[in-house]
């Protein structure tokens, strides 16, 4: 638990820097971002919550995994839409904290043991609470000029690409992403 809870505090930690110390943040550079990352996500969240007790206290429901990928595949459109400025992306104020937020809650749908609740429901409070931070203190943007409708096409095929990458990548290490299959 302790490595799952040093995971999420240095998470939030790193996501907060640029506001509360932009002169370390800007000293910092790129490239400790990804030290910083690897080190949290890889070492301390993957490897915590790995090392947990991950007996289930109850039995999703079996709608429970058809809404679990419905969500995930909607957070990873998220994600993806806002890089390429989609009009989904130019619509939301957040889509890449919201996509956190969905495949958080989507993950604790079907995973039921306290370690899933601590990571998944962890990181979907910071997504939230990162949403009304930045909301607090930003001004309301102008709406920009709508994407093409080639760059919608390529987001969504994309986000079916990599939900898949994702799913295969769950089978080859363990959890099953569409449930017990019996």
């Amino acid at each position: 638990m302790i490595q799952v809870l040093a995971g999420l505090a240095l998470w939030s930690g790193a996501h907060a820097l640029p506001r509360v110390a932009p002169g370390l943040h800007a000293r910092l550079g790129r490239a400790a971002r990804g030290v910083v990352a690897v080190m949290v996500v890889l070492g301390l969240m993957i490897r915590g919550y790995g090392a947990q007790d991950a007996a289930p206290r109850f039995a999703p429901a079996p709608w429970a995994w058809h809404l679990n990928n419905l969500m995930v595949l909607v957070a990873v459109y998220l994600f993806a839409a806002s890089g390429m400025k989609t009009r989904a992306a130019a619509w939301l104020r957040h889509p890449q904290l919201l996509a956190v937020a969905l495949w958080g809650g989507a993950h604790l749908l079907v995973n039921t043991h306290w370690a899933a609740g601590l990571l998944f429901g962890g990181l979907a409070i910071w997504a939230v609470a990162e949403m009304a931070l930045l909301d607090a203190r930003a001004q309301i943007a102008v709406a920009s000029a709508p994407a093409p409708v080639g760059r919608e096409a390529a987001a969504l095929l994309g986000a079916g690409a990599v939900f898949i990458l994702i799913a295969l990548v769950h089978g080859w290490i363990g959890p099953n992403p569409f449930g017990a299959m019996s």
